[in-house]
């Protein structure tokens, strides 16, 4: 583990001094040198690696965008960020051209905080409210949204949701699964208690989890935390629950 983070420390250097480089180039000391190799730093890989070095760099080899073999002065850095950046999991791509010859690329990945599973497609929501693909080698922990889910409602108050439970150490390690119900309540499945949870609907999350919590802490604790099936947070000022028979 130290050894990785060396190595990306030691590449986010690298990338610093050839960005220092770049904005002092002389165009006539580049006029004629010919791009021999690309260095490529995707941040962030020790925790989130779906980026693949390789799917990059064919990307721009189909996509005649390759700067291997061209003249530096001709290599347009711009086509290839734009190039890289329509990979729906690449939130942004910097390339640069040192004068030496090589181009360096950064790569920026997107950060997911939701899956969603529902009739309208399966995938990520990132921590900016964009959709994102589920990578072929990569799953990442963060809670499952299932049921009657439209995209815009993902994106919106579910993707606002993740965002608050992520923030919360507490019930960012408590909840894992969320249901959305036809009629728009949301039901949460909790990793501690073996019980379920009616949110209400998802504009009081924050009233309603405060209330669940309280109640955790005041209740459960004492009583045990599978004394009940369902625990109902959707009427105002009450917690409602259902014993298990």
């Amino acid at each position: 583990m130290l050894k990785n983070i060396l190595l990306v420390v030691i590449a986010g250097l690298l990338f610093a001094y050839m960005t220092f480089a770049v904005a002092y180039l002389n165009p006539n000391a580049v006029k004629n040198t010919v791009c021999n190799d690309i260095q490529l730093v995707v941040v962030d890989t020790l925790e989130r690696h779906y980026i693949n070095g390789n799917e990059i760099i064919n990307a721009l080899k189909n996509s005649n965008l390759s700067p291997v073999g061209k003249e530096i002065s001709l290599i347009n850095t711009g086509a290839i960020e734009d190039k890289l950046e329509e990979n729906r999991l690449i939130k942004r791509a910097e390339c640069y051209k040192a004068v030496n010859g090589t181009v360096w690329i950064r790569i920026y990945q997107r950060i997911p905080v939701l899956r969603v599973f529902s009739t309208k497609g399966n995938y990520y929501v990132d921590n900016e409210g964009e959709r994102m693909p589920i990578p072929r080698n990569f799953a990442a922990y963060v809670p499952v949204a299932s049921g009657y889910i439209e995209n815009e409602y993902a994106q919106t108050q579910l993707y606002e949701f993740a965002l608050f439970l992520q923030k919360d150490k507490f019930w960012n390690s408590q909840i894992e699964q969320i249901y959305i119900a036809p009629n728009g309540d949301v039901e949460l499945t909790p990793t501690v208690g073996n019980h379920q949870i009616i949110l209400g609907k998802i504009a009081d999350h924050r009233e309603n989890l405060n209330k669940l919590r309280l109640f955790y802490e005041k209740g459960l604790d004492r009583i045990g935390w599978n004394r009940y099936s369902v625990i109902n947070l959707k009427y105002k000022n009450q917690v409602v629950c259902t014993k298990k028979e």
